[in-house]
């Protein structure tokens, strides 16, 4: 009860039809009182295909920035399971507008940029190397400290994000040999409801359009709330890494899964130990899924000519490996200052014609 006698408006914020994680959150005014609901866009994106199958390079540190988180996202590759792109925000979205997408999990890791995540569960500061990750159903917007520039590799994703299964026991807690844990983790800080009213919109994001909800009262009015879902930050900085005398494939790098894909992160870390080790990885064929790695700082050992910013796209059915004379290079040296992040999916994805151009 509020403290004049009245109700709080409570609802249930859950997935999978009250048998997922939820959050009960209660509200100065119920989340359904909207008085106006229209149209904003239709969102499609359309495959490209030149007809040949191989390993793509797709550069993306030219790319101007412009727009706002929601309306300046570029999106590069897609399937039905993932979407992931780059959006270089030079706006907020417009005054008293926020954004919810209702279809998928979101994740912004943010390559450069500076400001405060908002949500309807509370703030969160957030800096380069972040990983936000953003329930779907949640509603939020970005305040970009002013004069910083943001990139942002983003995520979209109609399974839900979540740590890796092998890292967590039956009741959701990191392991101990898992390369993070709950202390890294960056929650919403409490911040009291804002009872504001006016004019509000929530751009919400359903069946491939964006939808316009009007509201006369703020949508953080959020009295409180408490459960299992809500979004969260954790940075790249915190992963440890996992290495061995001779050398540790890809999957120790996981840092999320989505359904059918998962996300590693490429951290800097001391190279195999072995006195024969060689540390340059081997040649890989990748059978049965497609790989795409985002390159954000130092120098990735075994590639030559791939700037920061850049993508490789290395497709299922063809093996890649180290460049020319990589190999050789590596050896003695002690570590790597590498920092990526890495999707590999199992279903084949698809290239936009904004990818297509930047390749």
């Amino acid at each position: 009860r509020a403290p004049d006698g009245s109700l709080y408006a409570e609802e249930l914020f859950g997935m999978e039809g009250f048998t997922g994680r939820s959050s009960l959150m209660y509200h100065l005014v119920p989340p359904t009182r909207t008085h106006r609901i229209e149209r904003v866009r239709e969102i499609r994106n359309d495959a490209v295909d030149d007809g040949v199958h191989r390993h793509r390079l797709v550069k993306t540190a030219a790319m101007p920035p412009t727009g706002n988180i929601v309306e300046g996202r570029v999106a590069l590759f897609f399937n039905s399971d993932v979407l992931m792109g780059i959006v270089q925000p030079t706006d907020e979205l417009p005054a008293n507008t926020f954004y919810r997408n209702g279809e998928a999990d979101e994740m912004l890791f943010v390559h450069t940029g500076t400001g405060t995540f908002e949500s309807n569960f509370g703030p969160m500061t957030y800096r380069p190397g972040d990983y936000i990750v953003i329930p779907i159903g949640t509603t939020w917007r970005l305040r970009q400290d002013a004069g910083v520039d943001h990139r942002i590799l983003y995520v979209e994703s109609p399974s839900e994000i979540v740590p890796p299964k092998r890292y967590r026991n039956d009741w959701g807690q990191l392991l101990e040999h898992s390369p993070f844990a709950q202390r890294d983790i960056r929650v919403p800080e409490e911040a009291p409801a804002n009872g504001e009213t006016g004019e509000f919109v929530i751009w919400v994001r359903v069946r491939g359009r964006i939808t316009a909800y009007h509201y006369k009262h703020h949508p953080f009015d959020v009295v409180g709330w408490d459960g299992y879902l809500y979004p969260y930050i954790f940075n790249i900085g915190d992963f440890e890494p996992i290495t061995g005398r001779i050398h540790q494939p890809p999957p120790v790098h996981q840092t999320f899964a989505g359904r059918n894909y998962v996300i590693c992160s490429f951290v800097p870390r001391m190279f195999d130990y072995h006195p024969l080790a060689i540390p340059a990885p081997y040649n890989h064929s990748n059978i049965n899924s497609d790989e795409v790695i985002y390159y954000v700082a130092g120098n990735f050992m075994s590639r030559r000519g791939v700037e920061i910013s850049s993508f490789t796209v290395h497709p299922a059915g063809i093996p890649h490996g180290p460049h020319p004379g990589t190999v050789e290079a590596s050896i003695g040296k002690p570590r790597t200052e590498e920092l990526a992040v890495m999707v590999d999916t199992f279903h084949p994805l698809n290239l936009t014609r904004e990818a297509a151009r930047l390749e």
